[in-house]
Order: C-alpha cells, then sequence, then structure tokens
C-alpha cells in the first residue's frame, strides 16, 4: 500500500499472539495483492479494466466497495471510488485493513492493540492498568510539532486518522470536478471508534474545505475532528476535547 505499518500488542498468551502477529502481516500483504492500483495484475486493477466482475474477485472485493458505497451516501459524494473516472478505492481500502488487522490481534487474546498504518491508527483495548492510549497528531505547519495529542482514556476502540497536503502534496480529488481538492485546509484529523470511517470522513471533510467539513463532521455520531487550515486557523468539533489529554 506504499506505506509503513507498525503493531503495537499487549498482553494475550505468546504463542498466540506470535501466530496472530504472523497472520495480520500477511493479511496486510494479501491486501496490497488485491487492492493495489499501481499493479496491473491486481484484481481491483482487472475489475477497474472491466476484465473481472465482482463476483470473480476476493470476497474483501465485495467487503470494501460495499462499505465504500456506504460511504459515500452518508458524504453526499464527497467521499468516492473514482478516480479521474476510474474505479479507485484507496480512499477506503488502507483504513479498512488496518482496522481488520487490529481486530485480529484483539480477538487472538491481546488486551490491548495499537496498529498504525502510515499516520492512521486503531487502538483496542489498552496498553496496560489505568494506562490509555495516545496518539500525537503532527502539526501541518510545524515540521517535527504536535498538534494535538489525543487520548483514548474511556474507551474500549478508538481510531485517529488524518487527510491533508504536508506529508503527500496534492492528493486528495475533487469528486465533483476529478481534479485536485482546492480548500482552504491543510489538514484535517478525525476521531472515531472505526478507523474504516475516520479515515473515509478525513478525506471527505478535507475535500468539502474548512466551513462545510465541520458542519458536516458535527452532524456525525461518536464523530470529533480538528481542521487546521493554511492560515493556521484550528477548528474542532463540539466535543473533540474529551478525547484530547
Amino acid at each position: 500500500m506504499g506505506t509503513v505499518f507498525s503493531l503495537d500488542v499487549r498482553g494475550g498468551e505468546p504463542g498466540a499472539v506470535r501466530a496472530a502477529l504472523k497472520e495480520a502481516a500477511a493479511g496486510l500483504g494479501r491486501v496490497d495483492e488485491v487492492f493495489s492500483t499501481y499493479r496491473e495484475d491486481t484484481q481491483i486493477s482487472r475489475l477497474a479494466r472491466g476484465e473481472l466482475d465482482v463476483g470473480e474477485c476476493a470476497p474483501e472485493v465485495a467487503e470494501v466497495l460495499e462499505l465504500a458505497a456506504e460511504a459515500e451516501r452518508i458524504s453526499d459524494g464527497w467521499f468516492s471510488t473514482r478516480y479521474r473516472g476510474r474505479l479507485d478505492p484507496t480512499g477506503i481500502v488502507k483504513g479498512w485493513a488496518t482496522e481488520r488487522a487490529a481486530r485480529q490481534l484483539l480477538a487472538a487474546g491481546a488486551s490491548g492493540v495499537s496498529v498504525n498504518g502510515g499516520g492512521d491508527v486503531q487502538l483496542l483495548g489498552s496498553p496496560g492498568t489505568g494506562r490509555p492510549w495516545r496518539v500525537g497528531v503532527s502539526d501541518p505547519l510545524r515540521p517535527g510539532g504536535l498538534a494535538a495529542v489525543v487520548s483514548a482514556a474511556g474507551a474500549r476502540e478508538l481510531a485517529v486518522a488524518t487527510s491533508g497536503t504536508a506529508e503527500r502534496g496534492d492528493h486528495i480529488v475533487d469528486p465533483r470536478t476529478g481534479r485536485s481538492a482546492v480548500t482552504d485546509l491543510v489538514a484535517v484529523t478525525v476521531v472515531a471508534p472505526r478507523l474504516t470511517w475516520a479515515d473515509c470522513w478525513a478525506t471527505a471533510a478535507f475535500a468539502m474545505g474548512s466551513r462545510e467539513g465541520l458542519r458536516w463532521l458535527d452532524s456525525l455520531p461518536d464523530t470529533e475532528a480538528l481542521l487546521i487550515t493554511a492560515g493556521d486557523e484550528v477548528r474542532c468539533t463540539a466535543n473533540l476535547a474529551d478525547w484530547l489529554g
């Protein structure tokens, strides 16, 4: 998927956890083999060219496309699996795959799991008694600095996802025009229980711009966000402070 994954697992029976770690890592590799849009031989590339039907693909393809359709509906089309006229579910695959890996590890008996996929993180359980997982949110305007620290205290599951231009430049597309999204934002960080959705919502809100994006994010249940504009203005949803610390 063109990025780095890190897995932090606490507790559980060591043998079972080691086996689950191997399976989770292998599963991430299989996701790349199925969904990479940079390789001509993957199922998603062949599906985009009309060489395969969804029913001929791995079951995960139908699952991801159904989730993407739901994200498109909830975002009123601001999240899309079409990139310059071609099928491309990249915007949901990484978050979905990261969350799936985290849940595999928890199911293997771990008491705490943190899986980081290229800066987007799924947190489950806790790292220790009385200790919450904490995630630093990079400041897009001050390299090496933090804009905020998210704490998962009080939550059994929490995800943090960021979309913006600081790391990859103008890669987010406005689905209405098919061109790079031109907004006043440099970063949107979303906090929600599931990384599958947090990743989608951060992308969609970035394409909307700060005013519409903040209004929409505030309307979503169990979702908080931090938006940073190119003018160094910070905007937050109503209850983001509940997750900072």
